[in-house]
């Protein structure tokens, strides 16, 4: 069996990385190439191209990068249409992998597409050329299975790979004794995105809204998880222009660890809102685009909120500060609430255990299976 499969970020690389293992676990010789992170490669797929190239986020910054993007697209489809594998999967990055999945489904490669574009929110009249490039639609949640049977395309709901592996009641203790953080006393992550366009956007601000927060609570201690060695340089950089800078301490990788030790987290909206979640940990979400970006962002968003808590709770759980409002004060007053009002953070993980019970659907084996199905094995 031959898989073709691409991945344009992390979050895209780590449920992968699931799917090929639970198809490995039936089909121990299935080979997967196409574009993967570190972890689709480590359970055994080859990428053609890294896949840090496909990691650009907002209209300008994509604009910049167009050129190279439709290059390697067209390359791959080229490589597939020429040595056509028993099916192709897309792993978000939508923009990039349904114009893809398109040109192989017209080619007769049966394509399926895993995590779900945002059509639901803003543009909605893609879903008629999602209908027309891809057999199958994976979605990691309900809501959005329930939009595409209303327009009468296959979907199958698999829940989320991060709430099959998350405990249900992660470790603090056993967390911050791991990473050599004080067993007591507070302790605030920060998590200002793993692309570079993100950390250009939020880093200075989030470095600027630790201060804030250290002179209101000396004693706090603030861990920043940077993603790899690149976005640690990236991070120094910014905090050496910094006046004044706060105390903090830097820890490659481990944002999971980071967050799990932490009391509150302030994070850039993606899915570290939703791993937060899933371990039971207060949050502010904020973001910042390029001016453009965010003018015509703004413009076709459908929707009252842009972070997967509220999203998944049709509702306002945490606080989101976007823009103009992801200033270090008004951000350091947002985390200043969650500790000085530990019973409302309390009430707010209620939410978050019912909201992670629902999403616990064995996903990498679910998305397996489909898969396997479609493909008639």
């Amino acid at each position: 069996m031959r898989i073709g499969i691409v991945a344009g970020e992390a979050s895209g690389d780590l449920l992968g990385a699931g799917l090929i293992s639970a198809i490995r676990q039936r089909y121990p010789d299935a080979v997967f190439e196409g574009i993967a992170g570190p972890q689709m490669m480590a359970a055994g797929a080859s990428s053609l191209f890294p896949m840090e190239r496909l990691s650009v986020m907002g209209f300008s910054e994509v604009f910049g990068r167009l050129r190279e993007l439709l290059g390697i697209r067209r390359q791959l489809a080229e490589h597939f249409i020429s040595n056509p594998p028993d099916v192709f999967i897309g792993i978000d990055a939508p923009d990039f992998t349904l114009g893809l999945e398109r040109r192989l489904h017209k080619a007769g490669i049966k394509t399926v597409h895993y995590v779900s574009p945002s059509v639901w929110a803003w543009r909605q009249r893609r879903v008629k050329k999602i209908v027309k490039s891809t057999d199958l639609m994976l979605t990691l949640f309900p809501f959005e299975a329930k939009f595409y049977r209303d327009h009468r395309m296959p979907v199958h709901f698999v829940g989320h790979p991060l709430a099959d592996l998350i405990p249900m009641h992660p470790d603090q203790a056993a967390a911050r004794c791991t990473l050599g953080l004080p067993a007591k006393g507070e302790v605030l992550a920060l998590l200002p995105g793993s692309r570079s366009t993100e950390l250009k956007h939020l880093a200075a601000t989030f470095i600027d809204t630790a201060r804030w927060l250290k002179l209101q609570r000396p004693k706090l201690h603030v861990v920043v998880p940077l993603a790899n060695e690149q976005r640690r340089r990236q991070f120094q950089s910014i905090l050496a222009k910094a006046l004044e800078p706060p105390a903090l301490t830097l820890i490659d990788g481990r944002a999971r660890e980071v967050m799990t030790a932490a009391d509150v987290v302030l994070l850039a909206s993606g899915t570290a809102s939703l791993e937060a979640m899933l371990l039971k940990r207060p949050m502010v979400v904020a973001y910042r685009m390029a001016p453009f970006s965010y003018w015509l962002a703004k413009r076709l968003l459908k929707v009252k909120s842009i972070s997967l808590p509220n999203l998944l709770a049709n509702d306002i759980l945490v606080p989101e500060l976007l823009q103009d409002e992801a200033t270090p004060d008004q951000l350091g007053l947002a985390v200043l609430y969650y500790f000085e009002n530990p019973q409302s953070a309390a009430e707010v993980m209620v939410h978050f255990d019912e909201i992670h019970h629902e999403l616990r659907q064995d996903a990498s084996q679910q998305a397996a299976l489909a898969v396997l199905e479609l493909i008639g094995r």
